[in-house]
């Protein structure tokens, strides 16, 4: 096939070309498993946005087989996810239901366009310290929506603003139902067990099932959702196109982009994982595209917006996933459930989807990327507060705004601080000697790769191109810096994660003749933690010595063994 057409092509269509029994069975029991994890999570997306349950499975029924059927990404599992609860509750709060699925509607037309224009690899654009930002404010304001639900507070109304909404809490600690209280506390327990002592097992399943089942037959005094709802309704969703006025759409253009840039972010991040996972490269501007399409659909279902979902997809590819048919079937395992189950799903108890939310918004919150954070530079720890603050305080769509001019300023910044003006001297010319390449002979077992100019967010994809052949690369890979004239926490972040995968695969990475700023951000980071103090060379002179010293100290050690 033409490689041009090919490369516009679903993940799924390329992939059917070997499909077999085989993948067919794993892809089966993967969609089914993926399917019953959805089920909790689905219904409480769409609790913690504002609207009913059934909002949230429609749309990973819709969505999630959309996504996979014309995405770019071999085992991606779309549905919502708690990116947009915070959005779509401030959307429906001020436009209600009609004005979010318009809203819905506009952001998949600019995740199409995003994807057809090419530009699905500008996400990266976004630094680290802001996307960190985000997934902090996110994952903070997410668990305060809980607090309610979780203790089984009384409560007419939650306010939409932080400050508030924890004032309300606080008021209406007096009135915490014990029971729902100790259900949530029991549901987070099974959950962090499950993780910590049998990670193939999904906690929210477990928590599902069993939560339900008690509240069923012991008839504990708490919430469910056919108290709180009345149930779902069985049978299909209906079919319902959203009336379209100009001034609503206007108003809501805003909303869209943020919800459009949101979802990119979070689908190709997911898609990241999903490679990692699977050894395998997914598509960014198939994958927008497909996104676009399922969020366009959506609402005509009454769904919610949709996008890649990090935790589900891993639960996919480690329950044996192969193809996106797994995706595919795992929206139709939601679908079964809604029409041959769903009289069961009201006893559901709101206190478990509470626990299986507040769990979900710490995996969600990078917090173990908040110490590496605190080890940069001022202005990149300025960015990540701003960010964490105005996400947390304001409205979502104005911290995203702020973030990308934050992204910008700080782009600007990085890119004049490389201009330098300098005479050159004799002490000049002769240190120089030790850092060029001519003259060198470089080993058989050592490749060497060079970065050249501001290694910075937008650029790490630069790496690709390593990682895509690391099964072929000799055994020590030397990176040299010496015309690398700036870096950010982004570029260090890329430079690490290509560290970390080379010595998974048994290599050693050397790096070398790192200018001033960029050893300085290393050393606040404590860089050498990924590749050792001693591989952290002055120059290419220094980088290949020492790589002789290993590749001998690699020999002795074979010949000790095969002694």
């Amino acid at each position: 096939m033409n490689a041009s057409v090919e490369a516009w092509l679903p993940k799924s269509i390329l992939l059917l070309r070997g499909y077999d029994r085989h993948k067919f069975v794993s892809d089966l029991v993967a969609g089914i498993t993926v399917g019953l994890v959805a089920l909790p999570l689905a219904m409480a997306f769409a609790i913690a946005s504002g609207l009913s349950p059934q909002a949230g499975i429609y749309c990973a029924i819709v969505t999630g087989f959309l996504i996979s059927a014309l995405g770019g990404s071999k085992t991606q599992i779309g549905g919502p996810t708690g990116a947009f609860v915070v959005v779509v509750a401030g959307i429906v709060a001020k436009h209600g239901v009609d004005g979010l699925f318009t809203c819905t509607m506009m952001a998949g037309v600019l995740l199409v366009l995003l994807g057809i224009t090419g530009m699905g690899t500008a996400v990266k654009y976004f630094p680290r310290p802001v996307v960190v930002g985000f997934t902090n404010g996110i994952a903070i304001l997410i668990a305060s929506t809980q607090v309610r639900d979780f203790l089984g507070l009384r409560m007419d109304q939650v306010p939409s603003d932080f400050f508030h909404r924890m004032a309300a809490l606080g008021r209406a600690l007096p009135t915490i139902n014990w029971p729902a209280a100790i259900l949530a506390i029991t549901s987070l327990a099974v959950m962090i067990l499950c993780l910590k002592f049998a990670k193939r097992i999904p906690g929210a399943i477990v928590v599902c099932f069993g939560a339900t089942a008690l509240v069923a037959f012991a008839q504990l005094p708490v919430e469910t959702i056919g108290t709180r709802f009345g149930g779902i309704p069985s049978g299909l969703p209906h079919f319902s196109v959203p009336s379209l006025h100009y001034d609503v759409v206007r108003q809501l253009f805003s909303a869209a982009f943020t919800v459009a840039m949101l979802g990119a972010i979070e689908s190709l991040m997911s898609a990241v994982v999903s490679d990692r996972m699977s050894k395998d490269k997914h598509n960014p501007n198939v994958e927008l595209i497909g996104q676009g399409v399922a969020n366009i659909v959506s609402p005509l279902f009454g769904g919610l917006p949709a996008t890649g979902a990090i935790a589900r997809t891993a639960t996919n590819v480690r329950a044996g996933a192969k193809t996106p048919v797994a995706g595919m079937i795992h929206a139709l395992t939601l679908l079964a459930i809604v029409l041959f189950a769903a009289p069961l799903v009201k006893n559901v108890p709101l206190a478990a989807l509470a626990a299986i939310l507040l769990m979900v918004a710490y995996n969600m919150g990078d917090w173990e990327e908040i110490p590496e954070i605190l080890k940069l530079s001022a202005a990149d720890i300025a960015v990540w507060l701003l960010t964490v603050t105005l996400t947390v305080v304001t409205d979502l769509t104005f911290a995203v705004e702020v973030g990308m001019v934050l992204a910008a300023l700080m782009f600007i910044r990085k890119v004049s601080r490389t201009t330098t003006v300098s005479r050159v001297t004799r002490d000049y010319v002769e240190d120089s000697r030790v850092h060029v390449l001519q003259g060198k002979d470089i080993p058989e077992y050592v490749v060497v790769y060079r970065v050249h100019g501001p290694f910075l967010f937008g650029a790490t994809d630069k790496f690709a191109e390593i990682l895509a052949q690391v099964e072929t690369l000799p055994p020590i890979v030397i990176l040299r810096l010496r015309n690398m004239t700036a870096i950010d926490a982004t570029g260090l972040g890329a430079i690490e994660d290509l560290a970390d995968q080379l010595h998974a695969t048994g290599r050693t990475m050397l790096l070398c003749g790192a200018r001033e700023q960029p050893a300085q951000l290393m050393h606040q980071a404590e860089f050498e933690r990924h590749v050792g103090r001693e591989n952290i060379c002055g120059s290419i002179t220094e980088a290949i010595a020492r790589a002789e010293a290993i590749h001998a100290e690699q020999n002795t050690d074979q010949s000790a063994e095969a002694s």
